[in-house]
């Protein structure tokens, strides 16, 4: 009987002493902080798509620009010039574009926005070239207008083209071109060889095209 009353005590004993401990290391779990949340890199800022104007590009109907104000973040836009010539801009509502370098159009919506903010920078970039267009007409594929970017030579005009049908007279194409300055006058023309150019032979005849040009297949 003692022996037995001796083993209860130890029991019990042992009991009170597990309970504190399991109830400090529950304590212990309970005040550990989570993790904290692996934060993301904000994304870098896209880069603005635009293109290299060629040194004698002046706007056009059609031509896409970037027009951004440095501070005055709310007045910046992206616009096509109108067939009219113009473009509309928050505040200083339609301007004339067409005719213009950038640099002009640069300082006419610096002045017109002097009306409204202080000391406004702007700042006129191209995206895109629509106006410089020549035409190709004749037996080709897909005869009619395209736009030339910054730079295109007659071969390039005529791959653009969807190339030659099977009843073009390769010899005899011909690159008409008005003289600039004098609308109406007798254009000059220039006579060009797919199969000597495709042969890398009489390769100047691939000239590069200006805006207004048209190119005969035969």
């Amino acid at each position: 009987m003692k022996h037995a009353t001796t083993a209860v005590s130890l029991a019990l004993a042992a009991l009170w002493a597990w309970q504190p401990a399991a109830a400090t290391a529950g304590a212990t779990r309970g005040q550990q902080k989570p993790a904290a949340p692996q934060q993301t890199p904000p994304p870098a800022p896209a880069q603005l798509a635009t293109v290299a104007p060629p040194a004698d590009y002046v706007i056009g109907a059609d031509d896409v620009l970037t027009v951004m104000f440095r501070r005055e973040k709310d007045l910046s836009a992206e616009v096509v010039v109108r067939p009219d010539g113009k473009i509309t801009l928050p505040l200083i509502n339609d301007i004339q574009a067409a005719g213009l370098t950038t640099d002009q159009l640069r300082d006419r919506v610096t002045e017109q926005a002097a009306r409204f903010v202080e000391s406004p920078t702007v700042t006129v970039i191209v995206k895109q070239i629509n106006s410089r267009k020549v035409f190709i007409t004749g037996q080709v594929m897909k005869p009619g207008p395209y736009p030339i970017g910054d730079r295109m030579t007659v071969m390039q005009l005529i791959s653009t083209a969807g190339g030659l049908t099977e009843y073009a007279k390769k010899k005899d194409i011909v690159i008409l071109r008005e003289p600039a300055g004098r609308p109406g006058s007798k254009p000059a023309a220039f006579k060009f060889n797919y199969d000597d150019v495709r042969k890398l032979k009489n390769l100047a005849s691939n000239i590069e095209l200006k805006p207004g040009d048209t190119v005969i297949v035969p």
